[in-house]
């Protein structure tokens, strides 16, 4: 019968003995092993050395990605901030929603925003944001927790962008609520000829804002929400 080690008692034997190279530093530089680029063979101490510089630079990869997507989420908190001081500042309810459709254009390069409400106490008008909307949608809109983001659009909501519905790859829907837990009486709308713009996986943090702080603005103008119908 063989007395050969495996590998694996080889190295259950290493792990519980540290301090084996220590004492038998001769046995660590006369061993050599492949290079991990190449046919050549090297020393455990420079394979080692290797593996510690492509971990550094996996490392440093990493962290520039981290620094980028740190930038780059600080760039649209920056926007956004500038786009609620904006809202904010608004004095009617028609020069709230024309901020908000010249803001995302001009600076967040969203070219297709809708806005529709419902529920609302106000008095008969041919805009769009107060033309009817479907129960189904309204009731999926009221159901919604977060944004909705992704390929399709939500019931009819693509044909509100007429001439430009078949060329519309992304959308993004927000609820429009009076108050974190009040009553949905709208919503807001996004959408993109970008396949990549708005879709499912993507992070809502800053459409929430958006949403919320075009909703609480627009509750100084449409402060008299009706009680929804019985159903």
């Amino acid at each position: 019968m063989s007395n050969a080690l495996s590998s694996e008692q080889i190295a259950d034997f290493l792990r519980s003995h540290p301090d084996f190279f220590e004492s038998n530093a001769d046995v660590l530089l006369s061993i050599n092993v492949a290079h991990p680029h190449g046919g050549r063979t090297v020393s455990i101490p420079e394979r080692q050395l290797i593996a510690a510089r492509e971990k550094a630079k996996l490392l440093e990869a990493k962290l520039s990605e981290l620094i980028t997507f740190g930038q780059e989420n600080d760039a649209i908190s920056e926007k956004v901030h500038n786009l609620t001081l904006e809202l904010i500042a608004c004095s009617s309810q028609e020069q709230l929603i024309d901020s908000l459709y010249l803001d995302l254009l001009d600076n967040f390069q969203v070219p297709h925003v809708a806005v529709r409400f419902w529920d609302v106490a106000v008095p008969e008008s041919p805009a769009p944001e107060f033309q009817p909307v479907a129960p189904e949608l309204r009731q999926f809109v009221g159901a919604m927790t977060a944004p909705y983001c992704g390929s399709h659009p939500v019931y009819e909501t693509n044909v509100w962008f007429g001439e430009h519905t078949p060329h519309l790859k992304s959308y993004a829907l927000m609820p429009l609520r009076k108050g974190s837990t009040g009553n949905t009486f709208g919503l807001l709308l996004m959408a993109s000829e970008n396949a990549e713009r708005f879709y499912a996986e993507m992070g809502t943090v800053f459409l929430t804002r958006i949403g919320d702080v075009f909703a609480q603005c627009l509750s100084r103008y449409l402060n008299a929400i009706a009680a929804p119908a019985s159903e």
